[in-house]
């Protein structure tokens, strides 16, 4: 790969995507709208486009061609059409981020539980279903109409120091503050990645010859009681957890919910420990939030 296009790379795990491209010698591309800013200066091209507009998007693209695509903001069969009809017979490989919501709920979720080559394929936009079966069409459409090969890499939730969503930081806010935690389930158990280990991990993947789904996640599982008493540990304050006010809560799992990432260490990844460097980050926002 000598080459690659990122669309999604300004934030959070899309900028470790882009951070180990540059380091790996990789020419890239940021395509955006070029409304937000990027921490990359002339170490990277940019592409002014509209990714949800086909006319844009064609427009953009004209005459020009890369090694591999990185797809962050794919989220429907009709977000992945535009990208087909626009990219056909200009690049190598597409890496597309999806989401361990393909799966139903579970324990050691493989690759195999969800085939997207048969799913039923329809032609839907992400405000009208599900964010898991906006995912689900959209692994369909790529790997049904695509003319490239696709690897639908296939994530927990990211955490990480530049995490804008804030969830893990909604816990640690309510435990600080000595206010309950909602779960319906605290034995339930979740898998997460960390946002440099994602980047990374989609980075190589798309260095390498695989193609098709793949599943990437930290060594480890957690269940939510334990990720509270965590939490709590950092804190320095006793997490109160109910399972009765159904009140805000990120992580508020009914049941076991997690990847297996058997596949990608069978083919010489190598992951982090989950429990090595959660106490870590939780600190860190705890600090930061203490300020």
């Amino acid at each position: 790969m000598k080459t690659a296009l990122v669309l999604g790379g300004t934030r959070f795990f899309g900028v470790n995507l882009v951070e180990t491209l540059l380091e790996k010698g990789v020419q890239v591309t940021i395509a955006t709208r070029q409304n937000s800013t990027d921490p990359f200066g002339d170490k990277v091209d940019r592409l002014k486009l509209d990714r949800f507009s086909l006319e844009s998007f064609k427009e953009a693209v004209e005459g020009r061609s890369w090694d591999v695509v990185f797809d962050q903001l794919c989220f429907s069969s009709n977000d992945a059409e535009i990208a087909v009809k626009a990219l056909s017979g200009k690049i190598g490989r597409y890496v597309f981020t999806s989401t361990l919501s393909v799966y139903d709920a579970g324990e050691n979720m493989k690759e195999e539980l969800f085939d997207p080559k048969t799913y039923e394929l329809k032609m839907v936009d992400k405000e009208n279903v599900t964010y898991k079966e906006g995912k689900r069409q959209a692994e369909a459409y790529f790997y049904q109409k695509a003319s490239f090969p696709v690897v639908a890499v296939r994530i927990p939730i990211v955490l990480g120091e530049e995490d804008y969503t804030e969830r893990l930081l909604h816990y640690v806010k309510n435990i600080q503050e000595e206010k309950p935690v909602y779960f319906p389930n605290p034995s339930a158990e979740m898998c997460f990645i960390h946002q440099i280990e994602a980047g990374q991990f989609i980075a190589g993947v798309g260095s390498s010859d695989y193609s098709g789904p793949i599943n990437a996640c930290a060594n480890g599982v957690i269940t939510m009681n334990e990720l509270m008493q965590v939490i709590g540990n950092e804190v320095g304050k006793e997490p109160v957890i109910t399972t009765v006010d159904q009140q805000d809560s990120p992580y508020a799992i009914p049941e076991t919910w997690y990847l297996s990432n058997e596949k990608a260490t069978e083919l010489g990844y190598s992951f982090t420990n989950l429990s090595e460097w959660l106490p870590g980050l939780i600190n860190h926002l705890n600090n930061k939030r203490s300020l």
